[in-house]
């Protein structure tokens, strides 16, 4: 929301309305005698080293809900209530809920709030540990969507509807289907038909749209799935919104058919009772840029250096970029890039070492380059340029000497529930000796956080070059 303002000299001013961050402000303007958590009392209480580091001034309001005005977060009362209804506008949801611990905290209210013990979830294969983690709590099992595999760039790809409709006709109890979009590498799929095919059968559609907060600031970004039908969309504000990290939101579509007492209900009971003003603020001053005029310049922004940084390496004669003209979409923000020469551990480990450049994450071909909202065009132009040199050099790849590989492409086979798996009695054994046991526990690496072994899973041979990190495994106790 913002406000148009004039200046004494008559011109135009437009003001952003940030409840908390106006909130944290006057308290610290406003300064009271604290005896109350937390108990460093405005970094008074702090080792000294790390007051300098951060500074007094954010130390000051480093404060939780219920004090100096700052209203409360379960029930939201005050300027929290009124942030998130805010971000609920300017997101397009019917309500919106702030998020601390992450979209986890999101995807486990609504597994915990929404389903239950022997229901069936349809999800993808690569969706987010924190979905798995969620049927853990309920007790719900899934029902896996593969993906199409993009083995040229070793990445999974879009869903299709179809495959989503087959899973509907063959099971029954289906609770929701809960897919993600887009992948951690861009990937787009038609949310728009997937949504159709779960009315058809009268199943919620839950969208992991983590990725993606930007969509719905920017028209040269696909559409959030909140304007083409899912009734639930988690968004990570920290990943590429500007709020800091551990903050996301959750929204509940205008039309949702879902329970909204009950995902509450689930967030009052794993969300912190002393939640951090500071983050709960920086996603009311992250929403408030993302929809000033300054914030949409720096989408427009983002955009453009993504679309010069793809142009420069179309250019490149080994080096590689996944675009999005091989039937599906991806967005422009996330490139992901291959080389011809090297594993993509290699050339993340060159772009580190001899280049100062550290990039989101890489893979066993790849890896992935964010065009951030904060990044500038000389970032753009100092990566094009080590691309360039890259390109031009004669670096060994020795990682694939390591037989390891970081991309989990195995289809789960699930031989128990989850959650029972997970409460069994259990026994460490050493992975080789672990082949043809049951997973006692989830094994997933961040980033992407997709399962390599999830509690009740048939561990086999297939797992072990996922697992170099390991020496042992928890397997149910035979």
């Amino acid at each position: 929301m913002t406000d148009v303002i004039k200046t004494p000299e008559n011109k135009v001013q437009i003001k952003v309305k940030a409840p908390i961050v106006e909130a944290l402000k006057n308290a610290y303007d406003n300064q009271s005698y604290q005896f109350h958590i937390p108990g460093h009392t405005r970094g008074n209480g702090t080792l000294e080293d790390f007051r300098k580091l951060v500074g007094k001034k954010a130390l000051s309001i480093d404060t939780t809900d219920e004090f100096d005005g700052l209203g409360t977060l379960h029930p939201a009362t005050g300027p929290i209530k009124e942030a998130q209804e805010l971000a609920a506008k300017a997101f397009g949801a019917q309500k919106t809920f702030f998020l601390l611990n992450g979209s986890t905290a999101g995807n486990l209210a609504l597994a915990m709030g929404l389903t239950k013990k022997g229901q069936k979830i349809i999800t993808n294969r690569n969706c987010h540990r924190s979905i798995m983690t969620g049927m853990i709590l309920s007790g719900a099992d899934p029902l896996w969507i593969i993906p199409k595999q993009l083995t040229d760039w070793g990445i999974w790809g879009n869903i299709d509807p179809e495959s989503v409709e087959n899973l509907l006709k063959e099971n029954q109890n289906v609770g929701m289907v809960w897919i993600t979009n887009p992948t951690y590498e861009g990937v787009v799929s038609d949310v728009k038909s997937i949504s159709q095919v779960c009315k058809k059968y009268n199943v919620p559609l839950i969208v992991d749209e983590a990725h993606a907060t930007l969509w719905s600031f920017n028209d040269d970004l696909p559409e959030s799935a909140l304007t083409q039908g899912a009734d639930a969309v988690v968004h990570s504000l920290h990943k590429t919104g500007g709020s800091m990290s551990q903050s996301s939101m959750l929204h509940i579509a205008k039309d949702s058919c879902l329970d909204i007492a009950a995902v509450e209900k689930a967030l009052k009971l794993l969300h912190t009772t002393s939640p951090s003003l500071m983050l709960l603020a920086s996603l009311d001053a992250a929403r408030a840029n993302l929809e000033s005029p300054r914030g949409k310049k720096q989408i427009e922004k983002a955009v453009k250096n993504a679309k010069y940084l793809r142009n420069e390496i179309d250019k490149l004669k080994t080096i590689h970029q996944l675009k999005g003209d091989f039937g599906y979409k991806t967005d422009v923000t996330k490139i992901f890039i291959k080389s011809d020469k090297l594993s993509g551990k290699r050339l993340e480990s060159i772009l580190e070492i001899d280049f100062n450049i550290e990039v989101e994450s890489a893979t066993d071909n790849g890896l992935l380059i964010l065009s951030n909202i904060g990044n500038s065009k000389r970032d753009i132009k100092y990566l094009v340029k080590c691309l360039k040199k890259i390109d031009e050099t004669e670096y060994s790849d020795i990682y694939y000497m390591e037989n390891r590989k970081h991309m989990p492409m195995i289809t789960p086979q699930i031989k128990m529930n989850l959650r029972e798996a997970y409460y069994s009695d259990k026994e460490t054994v050493s992975k080789e000796m672990a082949i043809g046991r049951i997973s006692a526990e989830m094994i997933a690496e961040c980033p992407p956080g997709i399962s390599i072994l999830l509690p009740g899973e048939l561990i086999t041979k297939a797992h072990l070059p996922y697992l170099l990190d390991y020496d042992t495994i928890d397997v149910i106790k035979e």
